[in-house]
Formats: C-alpha cells, structure tokens, sequence
C-alpha cells in the first residue's frame, strides 16, 4: 500500500533542477466582425493581450504547483521579450539564479492571435541555433555552479530544439549528475534525440519515439512499443524508457520487460502542457523513492487531468492527490 500523502508531503522539501529551451506564450484576444477591404483576411479588434511562462517554465510552474522548488536554468535574448520573461518570472515567484541573457539570441515568443475561442494565426519569433561555444561553457558553468550549491533532488531536460541544450551541454550535466547520484530525466525532441545516454528516465511521446528512431511501430500494440522502447534502453543507456501514448495511456521499459498504464476515460478539452505535467510529477515520484511503475501511473493521472483544463495549465496538487487515493491506493 502506497502512502501517497506522504509521497506527496515529500515534494514540498524538493529542488528540481530544469534545463532547457524556455519561451513567452503570448496571447492576443479579440473579436471580428468584418473582413479587410485590403486582403481576404478578418480583421481582429484588439480586446486584450496577456503573457504567459511557456516551454521548460511551464515544467517549472508545474513542479511548483506540487510543493518543489523549480529551479530553471536556460539562456534567453538580450531583448523586450527576455524583460518580459523576467518579469514573469518574478510575477510567479521563480527564481531567475539558472537564467543568463546573452545578445546573439532572441527570446522565443509564441503569439497566439484568438477570435473567441478559434485561434487565427501563431506568430513565432524564435531562433534555433545551438550556444556558441563560449556562451555553451557560461551557461555549463552556472548549471555546476548551481548543483554544487544547492541540494538538487533531480535534474530533468526540457529540449524544444530552440538550441539551449547542446551535445555537450548534456554530455557535462548527466555525467556531473551521475557522479553526484542525481536522477536525470528527459522530454526529448528530435535533435538531440539519440545524445541523452546514460539518463534515468527517456520521455518520448509516440511521434517522437518513431521519428527518433526512424522506425514504424504499430500504435496499437503494446509489444510493438516495447520493442521500438527497448532500442532506447540498451542503444541510450537509459534506464528506463517511458513512452507517452495520449489516449492509450504510457508504457515504461527497463530494456528487459514492460509495464502499460492505460489513460482514464476523460473529458479531454486540450491536450496542451500534459506532456509538461507529466515530466513534471514522474520527476518528483521517482526523486522521493517511488517505484517506476506506480510513479508512472501517477504521472499518467495528471496527464489526464490537466487536459481537461483549458490552455496550458499547472497541476492542481490536491486533486492529483485525491484522485491517487482513489484510484491507486
């Protein structure tokens, strides 16, 4: 019998380190009501513009939602928009000690242009270059100047390919990890798939895994993912392989057996940020000693309730907790 109270308790003494490309999600709302004489386009009247923490401070904001102490390391432009990143941050009550400004880059922005509730147009400023090689060291610099400092409890990648995790980057940080026994874990996206070795965990969704991988999987069988899985595991080194699969739920794989949890029947209105959440609570189980498999389970039951919110939305701790005693205990 887990106690998932005291599981839970133990998030609030935790420090989650989290690495990687952060952005602004802005949001433009509005209504039309003509179309332009200028061009076949609506015209939006402006109502209101909101800003928001996006990509890996999203994770942040979820790991503080459950009681951790996020700290997020990442690299953004010496521009309005990285003022605007800061000043959010500050507005949430993060900390901005991982964070460095550099001014060969830009600050991710993703607006999103929305009459009612249809999204119009998304406008991306982004650049996607790796670090240069002296702002790759900085930045490696302030992650080991941070994990011999502070008492992190777990250290989880969030890679968009926006270019602030490098090979290298995470070639330093999972060996320093390692030595010091910190579980590392990983949401990976194409780049840099095949350079995470020798993590704890791999957090691939379908798409990703057969993309990464350059392989066909049958979606519908658990067997044919736990063979795509087990290339992760003994070709990455990478303890356990865990495979997001939206409505069939995720499987995990140690590289000799697996487990399959499949998702609850759901009121399911956007999907947006559950990926996010689920890093976020896998990281947190498995840092307070939980088992694979349950730590999943619980992982995949946050997934599922976050994508009954709308938008990109954190957590809500006490709901994951209630739904756990319900459910798994």
């Amino acid at each position: 019998m887990i106690n998932f109270q005291h599981i839970f308790d133990k998030f609030n003494d935790m420090t989650i380190m989290v690495i990687g490309d952060v952005m602004v999600d802005s949001y433009l709302w509005g209504k039309v009501s003509r179309i332009s004489p200028e061009a076949p386009v609506p015209i939006l009247a402006s109502a209101r513009c909101e800003h928001r923490l996006g990509g890996a401070a999203n994770v942040a904001l979820n790991l503080q939602a459950l009681g951790a102490t996020p700290l997020l390391c990442s690299v953004v432009g010496n521009d309005g928009e990285g003022e605007t990143f800061a000043k959010l941050l500050s507005a949430n009550g993060l900390t901005q000690l991982g964070m460095l400004t550099d001014s060969t880059r830009i600050t991710t922005t993703k607006t999103r242009i929305i009459a009612g509730t249809q999204q119009l147009l998304r406008i991306d400023g982004e650049t996607t270059k790796p670090l240069h090689e002296g702002l790759e060291k900085a930045f490696f610099a302030r992650i080991e100047q941070l994990i011999a400092s502070e008492k992190i409890d777990a250290i989880i990648f969030e890679d968009y390919d926006k270019g602030s995790i490098t090979p290298n980057i995470i070639s330093w940080v999972v060996t320093l990890a390692n030595l010091r026994k910190i579980p590392t874990l990983v949401d990976p996206k194409k780049r840099n798939f095949l350079e995470y070795k020798n993590v704890t965990l791999f957090k691939p969704n379908f798409y990703e895994l057969c993309e990464g991988l350059k392989v066909d999987v049958d979606r519908q069988s658990y067997d044919s993912i736990f063979e795509a899985a087990k290339k992760i595991n003994r070709q990455l080194n990478v303890r356990y392989a865990m495979v997001t699969l939206s409505e069939r739920g995720v499987l995990v794989s140690d590289g000799e057996q697996y487990t399959a949890t499949s998702a609850e029947l759901r009121n399911i209105i956007d999907v947006s940020g559950a990926g996010d959440t689920v890093i976020s609570v896998v990281s947190l189980c498995l840092a307070a000693g939980m088992a694979i498999a349950p730590a999943a389970m619980v992982a995949n039951l946050a997934g599922g309730l976050v994508c009954e919110k709308v938008g990109v939305v954190p957590i809500d701790k006490k709901l994951l907790l209630d739904e756990c005693i319900k459910k798994l205990a």
